[in-house]
């Protein structure tokens, strides 16, 4: 499991390379008691939190593994995290993409320099595909989430929440892999027990919440899970670090549609300092379409996991009437 120092020492890392995102209040309806901040992590250099554990994983990896280069499988955001970290080393990186990931990522991902191998939509499949060629060619995996170096650079977003905002009721945080909510969960639970930790995932790739149901790793198929349209959520199951995490730390897992995200991201592009992707829109949608299936909190705190969305997307969701 990580622990407190195991973030402390990200932190440390990270302070070079990842911007401490700022908290933005979002407004909400006259009505509503609750206050709302986002956790702005579309200001990150590559759009999304990733970087984060991306560069605290390879960073800490040894001068003979740097060499040998560096291999993952992702979607887009952790793609272009590990592409931009091994820039920064000055180590190779090869990235396994699903062939449906968004243009934008992945023409961002190539223009860091990173070597990209195309596969299917299924996360199992390009997971396969990344072990395979890190055995012939001796590359070091990073993993997208199932990994404690991973979840600690995630967690220093709890850290920064906690230490900007110590008096915060509620994070909601999205669910792909787990690697966000694990860290964060582990940063603040082990901060202060008493904040509520509530991970947010599409209907569609609904599996962290139905794994905590179950009280085992429930997993979905890939033809289902690429049906929503937060393609940083299509990950079939989450990770087995990571649900040990999620079982220690998360209060509970709620689900939202997709026009819920679709709104959220409507809302959220009114303002061009909190535009997301429909990935990073959820745990927004949570807040504002769930409350009833929330913990009572009248001050709380959504990650926005990034804002890496294709510009014809985003002129789609601005010119659907509210």
């Amino acid at each position: 499991m990580v622990t407190l120092s195991d973030i402390r020492n990200a932190q440390t890392r990270l302070r070079a390379i990842a911007i401490r995102t700022p908290l933005i209040e979002f407004p909400l309806c006259d009505a509503d008691p609750r206050r709302l901040f986002l956790k702005a992590e579309n200001r990150q250099p590559i759009g999304a939190f990733k970087l984060r554990g991306a560069y605290n994983k390879i960073a800490s990896l040894s001068p003979d593994e740097r060499k040998r280069g560096v291999i993952t499988y992702s979607s887009g955001n952790h793609a272009q995290g590990v592409a931009y970290a091994a820039r920064a080393l000055g180590t190779k990186a090869v990235i396994v993409m699903p062939d449906n990931a968004p243009a934008v990522k992945r023409e961002a991902t190539a223009a860091l320099g990173a070597e990209i191998v195309f596969v299917g939509p299924g996360s199992l499949e390009r997971q396969l595909k990344a072990e395979e060629l890190a055995a012939q060619c001796g590359y070091v995996i990073v993993p997208p989430y199932n990994d404690e170096l991973i979840i600690a650079g995630q967690g220093t977003m709890g850290l920064e929440i906690f230490e900007d905002l110590p008096n915060v009721e509620m994070i909601l945080a999205p669910v792909g892999g787990g690697g966000m909510i694990s860290g964060v969960a582990a940063a603040v639970k082990l901060s202060k027990p008493s904040i509520k930790v509530i991970g947010v995932e599409p209907v569609l790739a609904g599996d962290a919440q139905a794994s905590l149901r179950a009280g085992k790793i429930v997993q979905f198929p890939a033809a289902e899970v690429v049906r929503t349209i937060a393609d940083g959520l299509r990950t079939q199951s989450v990770g087995e670090i990571n649900f040990l995490h999620i079982q220690e730390f998360v209060d509970d897992i709620i689900t939202v549609t997709e026009d819920e995200i679709r709104l959220a991201m409507q809302y959220l592009s009114s303002n061009p300092a909190t535009v997301a992707e429909p990935s990073g829109a959820v745990a927004v949608a949570g807040f504002i379409f769930h409350a009833d299936q929330l913990p009572p909190a009248k001050l709380a705190v959504a990650i926005l996991s990034g804002g890496n969305i294709d510009p014809k997307m985003l002129e789609e969701i601005r010119s659907v009437p509210a």
